[in-house]
């Protein structure tokens, strides 16, 4: 006989059946990416993949697994010296390497805010914003997604130390925010500002900083959160700051302190990922410009249910969980690996189609899709 537990794990899953909602893993399908986050293709860059390789043959002595969290076994001169290229690169005086994205944003809001103080959060910030504001005791609450208005009536309630979270680039709507703007409010407040730079990192800046360093705000900026598993196709994030702030998060930050750092083949492959990011420019250039021809090329009425954007996330609204379930499958049929983002991963009435462009689509594949989008929403 089942348990009581199992019961209930199976009424929940069949809740989400009902409502259009459950959830499945797949495997890749062949169709032309318009889904991943592989924005630069360096994912499936041969040279990325070579260069791995040598280094790995370079250094034979080096081991395969990292054997233990930093502070006991798993660190390494390799892990120091590649946090302090990475916090070179991005403008910032230090950084500490984790093995996620999420990881990094649990660290910075699990450990920093204490109990008097204060974090206040965009309402489409990333889930592991909000986990990690979940496990603080600090007070927290939402402002309207980039509201400046809003923002300053929170600060202006706000007590104890203030943190200000945000996404440059906000990875279901693809909008960026208004940085300049959001960090002047925050100094003149007082508070400190922590920016999610997942989806702007390589893609956005002269040579792919980021939207921090693109707008000259990073002085203004308690910390940054840069992953290295979308844009630099490779695995881990990167939080940059102060030293003061990298040694906290060294004491404090339990997603850090209690996890088998990343093996030498994950450092290898930011290494090299940043490598070639500095050396060859060129897939972000290209990116842009598909970036350009897809937006120029969306004529209404299919323009007018975009979300607005100048990033490589462009978000095609279509309510309801089966609808827009409904609609991603037509586009799959038409040979395009898009994905539906269905209520509760987005609120209610918001479902979308999440399309993501890459320096290697190419313009026919962007064409085809828009007249495929046309033909599905007919």
């Amino acid at each position: 006989m089942p348990s009581e537990a199992i019961n209930q794990l199976v009424r929940a899953l069949d809740e989400r059946k009902s409502d259009g909602s459950i959830r499945a893993l797949t495997t890749p399908s062949g169709l032309i990416d318009f889904c991943s986050n592989d924005y630069l293709g360096f994912s499936r860059s041969h040279e990325l993949k070579e260069n791995i390789r040598a280094e790995i043959d370079r250094l034979p002595d080096m081991q395969i697994g990292s054997t233990g969290s930093r502070l006991i076994s798993g660190n390494s001169k390799y892990c120091e010296e590649l946090e302090n290229k990475v916090a070179e690169f991005h403008h910032a005086e230090a950084g500490l390497i984790f093995n996620s994205g999420y990881d990094a944003n649990l660290g910075i809001f699990s450990s920093i805010p204490q109990r008097t103080d204060t974090v206040l959060y965009d309402q489409l910030v990333h889930a592991s914003i909000r986990d990690g504001i979940r496990l603080s005791y600090a007070r927290s609450f939402t402002f309207r997604h980039n509201d400046l208005d809003d923002l300053e009536r929170r600060l202006n309630q706000a007590t104890g130390n203030v943190y200000v979270a945000v996404e440059s680039v906000y990875s279901m709507d693809g909008d960026s925010a208004p940085l300049r703007e959001i960090a002047q409010l925050c100094s003149s407040h007082g508070a400190n500002l922590v920016v999610d730079e997942a989806h702007a990192t390589g893609v956005f800046g002269e040579n792919g900083e980021g939207r921090v360093v693109e707008l000259d705000v990073q002085d203004a900026v308690f910390a940054r959160v840069h992953t290295f598993g979308k844009a630099l196709g490779a695995h881990g994030a990167v939080i940059l700051g102060s030293e003061t702030l990298r040694s906290y998060l060294v004491n404090f930050a339990r997603p850090f302190i209690y996890t088998t750092a990343l093996p030498f083949h994950s450092l290898a492959a930011i290494h090299y990922a940043y490598k070639l990011l500095i050396s060859d420019y060129t897939p972000c250039r290209r990116l842009r410009h598909l970036i350009s021809i897809f937006n120029s090329q969306l004529d209404e009425p299919l323009k007018s249910n975009f979300i607005g954007s100048d990033s490589a996330i462009r978000s095609l609204l279509k309510p309801g969980n089966r609808n827009v379930k409904k609609v991603a499958n037509d586009i799959r049929s038409g040979g395009f690996d898009v994905r539906p983002i269905m209520h509760p991963t987005v609120p209610a009435g918001s479902e979308r189609i999440r399309i993501c462009i890459h320096a290697f689509n190419t313009e026919e594949e962007i064409g085809n899709l828009i007249h495929t989008l046309n033909t599905a929403l007919t």
